[in-house]
């Protein structure tokens, strides 16, 4: 597995080795021991989700609270998105900051995201699945989300108007957000 670090402590993009010939293509989606061996993190993953979206559907930006806080490893099976994560860890320098980038199923990219980080995705193609691991469970009454287009935290959606659930519509704006990381 190939990793890159980003400007975000512990952010990774990560890369798998694709074996590939005429016959199509072998690869370890996940290997416990060769992530930790890659990244030098101790994250034990305990829940896989996955979802089906349409084109231009936003999901986000979501997070649990402690002490239900998730780590997650993302990635796109079919489709394409753009997916986003926001630092709201409190004591780094990056506090309060975005990053984005394209997942892919053609280029089978992963992104790790670390306990802390709000996070959300917009589909880019007709059919997107998505597909997480979490390093905790997920708890209703830990969930928490942020304004997917507010204006303090600048995110440059390719969209103005994405289809969003009404759980989503009605977030957080960041200004209100008191942080628990």
């Amino acid at each position: 597995m190939k990793v890159e670090t980003t400007r975000f402590r512990d952010l990774l993009i990560c890369t798998p080795e694709i074996h590939g010939d005429e016959r199509g293509y072998f690869m370890e989606s996940f290997n416990q021991s060769k992530f930790r061996e890659s990244t030098g993190l101790g994250i034990e993953f305990v829940q896989d989700n996955e979802s089906s979206s349409s084109k231009n559907v936003l999901r986000g930006l979501h997070f649990q609270i402690p002490p239900y806080e998730q780590a997650k490893l993302v990635r796109v099976t079919a489709g394409r998105v753009l997916d986003v994560v926001v630092d709201l860890r409190k004591y780094e320098p990056s506090f309060g900051e975005s990053f984005s980038i394209e997942l892919s199923a053609e280029k089978k990219n992963m992104l790790f995201i670390p306990a802390g980080f709000a996070h959300g995705f917009l589909t880019l193609d007709d059919l997107n699945v998505f597909s997480y691991k979490c390093s905790g469970y997920y708890s209703k009454n830990h969930e928490r989300g942020l304004m997917w287009n507010d204006s303090k935290l600048n995110i440059d959606w390719p969209t103005d108007s994405p289809l969003v659930s009404e759980k989503d519509s009605t977030s957080l704006n960041f200004s209100d957000l008191d942080s628990p990381f």
